[in-house]
This record gives structure tokens, C-alpha cells and sequence, in this order.
């Protein structure tokens, strides 16, 4: 139970049960934040899962047991990637205000995101799966799932804007971009 009341049983159904679970869960998770560090330090070429087990303080047999390829980490840590973006973009405009404000806070929000490290990392395994075919296959469904729910997210925020159909998804599709190609300008 917490502060707040019960907790729901959607959340209780997520939790690992037991010990062993939990340290499972951790393990991955530090793996996969480790993966990401090492994205933004060296590279997604440069990432190897020695590296990866390395930076995380595991033994590289520790880190194949949960991570059998560097496919399976690399699938993994973008599917983190993709969900952090999006809680920090949510969070971030939760409780803008209403009137025109909310809008310049909800392009803020987005560029706060644009800006960020982990976006470096979303652009250089955007451009290196180009010619990854594997790398391809685990960031394209990803990168869709996170548009449909920035988009998603969007209408939410402005409910006023879904009766716009077309021209909401166009606008949406061009003010997205031109936001991205500002943000590249801008890495370093």
C-alpha cells in the first residue's frame, strides 16, 4: 500500500515477484543503462558487450545471461530509450498550463528533448541502421511506437487540433522535423 491508497493490481502485476526476480530486473536494467552510457560515450559501433559487462561492473558471462546477443542488449536498450523519452517528454507537459503558454511549453518540452544526449544516441543508430539490417529491424518498430504515442500525446494536449485530420498530421510531421534538423545543428 502506498501513500496514496492500494496499489493497482496492473502495477502489482509488472513487479518481479520474488528475490531472485528483483535482482534479474536490476541486473537488466543496470546492463541496459550501462549500454546507453556506452552508446553516448563511444559509439554505437564501438559498444561491444565485453564493454557494455565492463561498464556496468559485470562479468561478460553475467551480461550474456540476460543478454545473449548484442542484438538482444542493443533491442533492449532502445526500447529504455524510446520509454524514457517519452515519460520525460509526459512529464514535462503533465501540467502546463492552458492558453497559449501551453503550446510554447509543449515545443519546449519537445526541444528539451531534441537536446538531450540520449537524442545524439537516437540519431546515431537512426544513421547507422541505414545499412544495419538488424539494427533496422529493432529501431524501426521502436521509432513507430514512439511517434504514434508523441502524436498521441500531442491530441491529448490539444484536443482541438484532432478535427484537423490531415493538416494536424502534416503540420505535426513538419514541425517535428524542423525541431530534429535544428536539434543536429546543435550536437556535439
Amino acid at each position: 500500500m502506498s501513500a496514496h491508497g492500494p496499489t493497482p493490481a496492473s502495477q502489482i502485476a509488472d513487479r518481479p515477484r520474488g528475490w531472485q526476480a528483483r535482482k534479474s530486473a536490476s541486473t537488466r536494467l543496470q546492463i541496459i543503462e550501462a549500454a546507453l552510457r556506452c552508446f553516448i560515450e563511444l559509439g554505437y559501433f564501438r559498444t561491444t558487450t565485453a564493454v557494455v559487462a565492463s561498464t556496468a561492473g559485470l562479468s561478460r558471462g553475467a551480461m550474456l545471461h540476460h543478454f545473449p546477443t548484442r542484438a538482444d542488449v542493443v533491442r533492449a536498450a532502445v526500447e529504455h530509450l524510446h520509454a524514457k523519452r517519452l515519460r520525460a517528454f509526459r512529464s514535462a507537459v503533465e501540467n502546463l498550463p492552458s492558453g497559449g503558454d501551453r503550446l510554447r511549453g509543449a515545443l519546449d518540452a519537445y526541444w528539451e528533448q531534441a537536446n538531450h544526449p540520449m537524442y545524439a544516441v537516437f540519431l546515431e543508430l537512426s544513421v547507422a541502421a541505414r545499412t544495419d539490417p538488424e539494427l533496422a529491424a529493432i529501431l524501426e518498430p521502436a521509432e513507430a511506437a514512439f511517434e504514434r504515442e508523441l502524436r498521441r500525446t500531442s491530441i491529448e494536449l490539444f484536443p482541438e487540433w484532432s478535427d484537423l485530420g490531415e493538416n494536424f498530421d502534416l503540420g505535426f510531421d513538419l514541425l517535428i522535423s524542423v525541431m530534429d534538423g535544428c536539434a543536429v545543428g546543435f550536437l556535439k
